[in-house]
């Protein structure tokens, strides 16, 4: 299954100019690099005269060569103990500059942590670990009858050798499983799912025997493996069980080490333990790493294979630049002359791995590669990149960094150095592009560089009528369905098939399912398009032992852009098989476009000195400092509460309703355009936002009317207490939202009130805090914090955009603020924090004349 592509851009005539300034590099050179190689064959030379001429005067004096000896063990000793030393002084020093970050790393992968111990975003379950402990020999009674049951049949069919293959022993110890700490994603993600991050650890006293083949035994004894699994919980519905599936996943390869018995006890050997790890491990990632995933859907609407496989989120492009500083790892004569590297980078997204090309000699490589990921979740997934030193034995690590992909969906375009982790010094520079998908084919601009301009989602679900092999086929179509031959290779055993798909030159395999005519196999793969009106899709069912085809399919891509949503989902008739051999499968493709930030829009600090003017004038705009972009009247008189508002996506996706099933509303990737300007778009990961109500999305009070009550009123609007301060040590802005006094009331009974904040220029949902609602009150204590992550610098330069708002609105089509306050952050001490009563104002109210 891939998920990502490679290409080199730059065409021929780019090659041609390269070469030829190359060449002409060589022909002549520059007074500077003249003297550059002068330099360095001096300091050769230096070093050659200083490394030999005691030799020589050793031999010139007659002394022994013992002298030379006694000297050369006396520098080596010198040069390791001088760079251990500098290794732990910099381990110091680095500790010291991230004492925070690497406290919390080590306590988050240990195995147990006091019950004291808390982190801001990752939670204890300490009852989650219990219930488990409590549940764990049942949960071993299950395996044990998964392993003997469907497991033991199917290792049995996979290979003729195997067939007395026997579990004798299947116990799961007495040590649980443990989670180590789960982080809740509720306000980030779409209003119908839950998303919880589960840091696993299992150092279990599992204990497995098996028989191969007599007198040939197997087993495990002793498992340690750790991870991170994410659990979905979608959609929420408002009837038991409440949730309608659940599916769960690894983001990242989890790590396993086993202990092996039996014969198998040779695999504990340095040259085939991490061979059969690896491998076992490669098992687990096509099961459960992403884009592969496990999914149990609780309600008959929602479909397996929207769990399954939902649409990515979207597509990064990754452009290799370069590297500096690297770390010199080939040395000469025992290390006394220090050499250069040949560095080499490869970058890993879940299950899929390129490697760049070898810049020999160099600290300063040059690489001017390009990679394609798709990326399925954002937060969460990330981008691996390590660089090595190739050598002849075993490549020398020269350092890695680790970027998750949410940030790259947040600035869209990113062109950074990234400091190298785990190495002395280094950096790499990286280009990375945020690509949405959509179902417009107005979209569609074949690129000339080599990068994809779709991407092809396949959702391969089953097939049926299949021919047991290559001449089942030539007897149907020599004798006909009805002769004697026909009906008795029908008697026969089914076939052990597998599917293959492929674009040019991107191939990939399905797994094998074992003794069916009516093979199921659900399975999901993605392909980059480069050319949609050429290219095909290629899908083979082959026999697993010979190989040989048992049905073909070529589906080409143009037929896909005529369709509506740009999918095919049906069952296709095989050629060359039976007369009756189908193979059921999804198509999907969706253009590739690049996306832009929007242009940050800074409140104007002449606002409130134009308000008094604007309040007298009584026809002049209204523009308030608590909303950056001024809102649209024909918005808020066109929109009900509880209506449906057309979502600004695609036409192909815009005709999905309310009442439609899950599976046309599944977690893919929203096929975006840009929102009207009156309206605040929620950032949502999902296509059943697109289809949730109006209120969901959109303020609908934005451009409206002040009730009544408030535009006659002359006096205050009352005062908020606020403390605002940055903690430098967890590098995070905080507010405190103390209490009100005041307040407008907006009933007999007082106000139901509450606060919103934004840190301008953000303001949508995702960036949206909120207190909780203080009723029947004019003097309401709220006593909420709420955190920003940003650093102290940026803070200084943004603005605190804070709003008291009425719970339940006089009308309908009503703003529902009672005041605001714009607080520029640069004129508080944040580092010291600032506790002070702000006089709430409404600079945009139209007051009766």
């Amino acid at each position: 299954m891939s998920s990502a592509g490679q290409m080199h851009p730059g065409g021929p005539a780019e090659a041609a100019g390269l070469g030829g300034s190359i060449h002409d590099s060589t022909e002549k050179l520059s007074p500077s690099a003249v003297n550059r190689i002068l330099m360095e064959f001096l300091i050769y030379f230096g070093r050659a005269v200083v490394v030999f001429y005691p030799v020589y005067l050793t031999g010139y004096l007659g002394l022994s060569i013992s002298w030379v000896l006694l000297c050369m063990v006396m520098i080596t000793w010198w040069k390791k103990n001088r760079m251990w030393k500098d290794v732990r002084i910099g381990t110091a020093i680095e500790f010291v500059d991230n004492e925070t970050n690497v406290i919390n790393k080590e306590l988050q992968s240990a195995l147990n942590m006091a019950s004291w111990v808390n982190f801001p975003d990752v939670e204890k379950v300490n009852w989650v670990n219990k219930v488990l402990e409590q549940a764990w020999p049942f949960f071993g009674m299950y395996m044990e009858k998964l392993l003997k049951g469907n497991i033991q049949s199917a290792i049995r069919l996979s290979n003729p050798a195997l067939k007395m293959f026997t579990f004798t022993k299947v116990h799961f110890g007495h040590i649980p499983l443990k989670i180590t700490g789960m982080k809740a994603y509720t306000h980030e993600v779409d209003q119908r799912e839950v998303i919880l991050d589960l840091n696993i650890c299992y150092d279990g006293d599992v204990d497995i025997d098996a028989d191969v083949k007599p007198p040939i035994t197997a087993g495990v004894k002793g498992l340690k493996l750790q991870g991170m699994i994410r659990v979905i919980l979608e959609p929420l519905i408002g009837q038991a069980p409440l949730v309608g599936g659940v599916t769960f996943f690894f983001i990242r390869r989890p790590t396993l080490q086993i202990n092996w018995t039996g014969m198998t006890n040779l695999l504990d050997s340095p040259a085939f333990s991490s061979l059969s790890e690896e491998t076992i491990i490669e098992v687990i990632a096509s099961l459960m790493v992403l884009p592969n995933r496990m999914s149990f859907p609780l309600i008959e609407q929602v479909k397996v294979d929207q769990m399954r496989f939902p649409l990515p989120r979207g597509v990064v492009r990754v452009h290799l630049v370069e590297a500096r500083d690297l770390m010199a790892k080939d040395t000469y004569m025992m290390g006394l002359v220090k050499g250069k590297s040949d560095p080499y980078a490869t970058l890993r997204v879940g299950n899929h791995h390129f490697k760049s090309k070898t810049v020999k000699e160099n600290l300063h490589p040059t690489w001017n590669e390009v990679f394609e990921f798709v990326v399925h979740e954002a937060p969460g997934q990330e981008l691996e990149v390590e660089l090595y030193d190739e050598d002849t034995d075993k490549d020398d690590f020269l350092g890695r960094y680790d970027l998750d992909f949410g940030e790259v969906k947040k600035e869209k375009e990113m062109d950074k150095w990234f400091p190298l982790e785990g190495v002395q010094s280094g950096e790499v520079h990286l280009k990375l592009q945020w690509l949405s998908l959509h179902a417009d084919s107005s979209l569609l601009k074949e690129s000339t560089n080599g990068c994809a301009c779709a991407m092809l989602a396949v959702y391969l679900d089953n097939a049926s009528n299949l021919p047991k092999d290559r001449s089942e086929i030539t007897q149907h179509q020599k004798h006909g369905k009805h002769s004697k031959e026909a009906r008795l290779t029908k008697r026969t055993a089914s076939p052990n098939s597998f599917v293959q798909l492929s674009m040019d030159e991107d191939i990939q395999k399905s797994k094998v399912v074992y003794a069916s005519k009516d093979p199921v196999w659900e399975e999901g793969f993605t392909f980059f398009v480069h050319n949609v009106k050429t290219q095909q899709l290629s899908v083979q069912v082959k026999e697993q032992e010979k190989k040989t085809p048992l049905g073909v399919l070529n589906l080409p891509l143009s037929r896909l852009l005529n369709t509506s949503g740009m999918t095919l989902d049906q069952r296709f008739q095989l050629e060359r098989s039976g007369a009756n051999s189908q193979i059921k499968l999804k198509a999907t493709l969706r253009i590739l476009a690049e996306e832009k930030l929007p242009p940050k829009i800074v409140p104007n600090p002449q606002v409130k000195q134009q308000t008094p003017q604007t309040n007298q004038g009584g026809n002049a705009s209204v523009s308030t400092p608590s909303i950056a972009i001024s809102s649209s009247p024909e918005l808020s008189s066109n929109t009900i509460p509880g209506t449906q508002v057309p979502s600004p996506v695609c036409p192909a996706d815009s005709q999905n309703g309310s009442n439609e099933d899950y599976s046309t509303r599944s977690r893919g990737s929203a096929d975006n355009r840009p929102s009207t300007l009156n309206m605040r778009r929620y950032d949502s990961h999902s296509l059943l936002s697109e289809n949730s109500i109006a209120s969901s999305r959109f303020d609908l009070s934005e451009g409206a009317s002040y009730p009544d009550a408030i535009r006659k009123h002359q006096g205050s609007f009352g005062e908020i207490h606020l403390t605002v301060r940055y903690a430098s040590l967890r590098n995070k802005l905080i507010v405190l939202v103390n209490a009100c006094r005041n307040l407008f009331p907006c009933s007999e009974n007082g106000t139901d009130s509450y606060v919103r904040l934004y840190l301008l220029p953000d303001q949508s949902w995702r960036h949206r805090k909120k207190t909780h609602v203080k009723k029947r009150t004019v003097n309401p204590a709220f006593n909420d914090k709420f955190e920003f992550e940003v650093s102290l610098e940026e803070a200084k330069s943004r603005k605190l955009d804070v709003a008291v708002k009425n719970n339940r609105m006089f009308h309908m089509r009503e703003r529902k603020d009672i005041g605001m306050v714009l607080i520029d952050l640069s004129q508080l001490d944040l580092t010291r924090g600032s506790t002070e009563w702000y006089e709430l104002t409404l600079p945009g109210l139209k007051k009766f004349s």
